[in-house]
């Protein structure tokens, strides 16, 4: 069985879906991140009510925040994706100020060359979108994700179908020369 032909299809297969519906990649990203954490708080307190209180053991208070914040990411992950976008964005914005504001303070000391403060406005910029248009903004990555898996399953395909047809046809047979009977120490 050829692994490498399954890992290109699963790649394209994973890489269309990805392209197709980035919005609900997204929500089963949080849903999973949800699931991560409600599975070890399920752990910590089932575990703390089959053993009871027979070692002295506290009940596990981190155990059944995992359990209840799990529980929240999965009921609720477009509300979780809108506040992580809206912090990223504020972030950015924060960081482009930051970066504008340092290097103009910097000019009353030095030369600063106005190439330096493309990449702070970019940032500010990519900030602002962000804030304005957060879901876009949260699917462009999955999208570009999904693009490159494509790109990365068909080159690989295409590789491996090529230089199989190579290997077929130049590659000499292998002969032993020397039985292994009479291999010695």
């Amino acid at each position: 069985m050829n692994y490498s032909i399954i890992r290109c299809i699963c790649a394209l297969v994973i890489g269309v879906l990805l392209v197709a519906w980035p919005e609900a990649a997204i929500l089963y990203l949080v849903i999973t991140i949800g699931v991560l954490f409600l599975v070890p708080g399920l752990f910590s307190v089932f575990g703390y009510l089959i053993r009871g209180k027979q070692d002295g053991s506290s009940f596990p208070i981190a155990g059944l925040g995992s359990l209840l914040f799990g529980l929240w990411l999965m009921i609720m992950p477009a509300f979780f994706v809108g506040i992580l976008m809206y912090v990223l964005g504020a972030v950015l914005v924060l960081a482009g100020i930051s970066q504008i504001v340092n290097l103009s303070a910097a000019r009353s000391w030095t030369v600063v060359p106005g190439g330096f403060f493309v990449i702070p406005v970019l940032v500010l910029i990519a900030g602002i979108v962000v804030l304005f248009n957060p879901f876009t903004a949260a699917t462009v990555p999955f999208i570009i994700l999904g693009v490159s898996s494509i790109v990365y399953g068909l080159s690989d395909l295409i590789n491996i179908i090529r230089f199989r047809q190579k290997k077929e046809t130049d590659m000499p047979e292998i002969v032993d020369i020397t039985p292994i009977e009479e291999i010695k120490d």
